[in-house]
């Protein structure tokens, strides 16, 4: 065949066209493996950060497993139980039904002999998606830690809400005020929350970002209001 011509030119860019996306589908098959198990690690350790415990890639699953207990489950809006695997359950996919659609994860954690109760969030930043998990007493309504990340928020502004500083300052706050449920809001200094719940102040610079973990806060608990309301009844209060 003339290397010249026109059609030699055709067969061999489909030729290595063909080659390339083969090798590209064969390595990431490959590594696909993998990468669901990076994934599944990180979430681990992210699902541990709410309760305190710092886990590493090496230790995540043995961490996880020794904190996280078999009762953690999947419930619906009126706190009954439902078909599905706690972990598995894609939060992102579920924030966006109507919260008598949504199947809601508890995961419950063992911490010195007392119960922790995490659930997990996910919303939207100025940039792009935020996420993270809120650990509650085992009254249903004292925080006992948070974990937030983002995918691309502004470095030094809305970002600073994965930082210890931030997530510190929610350890305390209650979803529960005179018996009635009040997500924790994060407002700017100074600022007051209309109908007196707990808040945590926003962060300089990132109102827009703070504004979305105020919101990502009250669409993934709101929800569990049932739940929690029933944890809250069995502690007498």
């Amino acid at each position: 065949m003339n290397k010249q011509s026109n059609v030699y030119t055709i067969v061999y860019a489909s030729v290595m066209v063909i080659v390339v996306a083969a090798a590209l589908a064969f390595t990431a098959m490959s590594l696909k493996d993998a990468q669901q198990k990076n994934v599944e690690t990180d979430k681990m350790k992210q699902i541990l950060a709410s309760i305190g415990v710092e886990a590493t890639a090496d230790n995540a699953k043995a961490e996880y497993e020794k904190y996280i207990t078999k009762e953690s489950c999947v419930i619906d809006a009126k706190g009954n139980p439902v078909k599905g695997e706690v972990f598995d359950v894609n939060v992102a996919a579920q924030v966006k039904l109507n919260a008598e659609e949504r199947k809601l994860p508890v995961f419950v954690a063992e911490i010195n002999g007392a119960k922790k109760y995490i659930i997990p969030m996910y919303g939207a930043g100025l940039w792009g998606p935020i996420w993270g998990y809120i650990s509650l007493d085992d009254n249903g309504s004292t925080i006992y830690g948070a974990y937030f990340a983002h995918k691309g928020e502004t470095p030094g502004l809305g970002a600073e809400i994965d930082k210890p500083d931030f997530r510190k300052k929610f350890v305390g706050k209650n979803f529960f005020k005179d018996g009635c449920f009040k997500s924790v809001e994060v407002l700017k200094a100074g600022q007051k929350s209309s109908n007196k719940a707990d808040q945590v102040d926003a962060i300089t610079g990132g109102t827009i970002t703070s504004q979305g973990v105020s919101a990502m806060i009250e669409n993934s608990f709101a929800p569990y209001e049932t739940f929690f309301k029933s944890l809250t009844n069995n502690q007498g209060e």
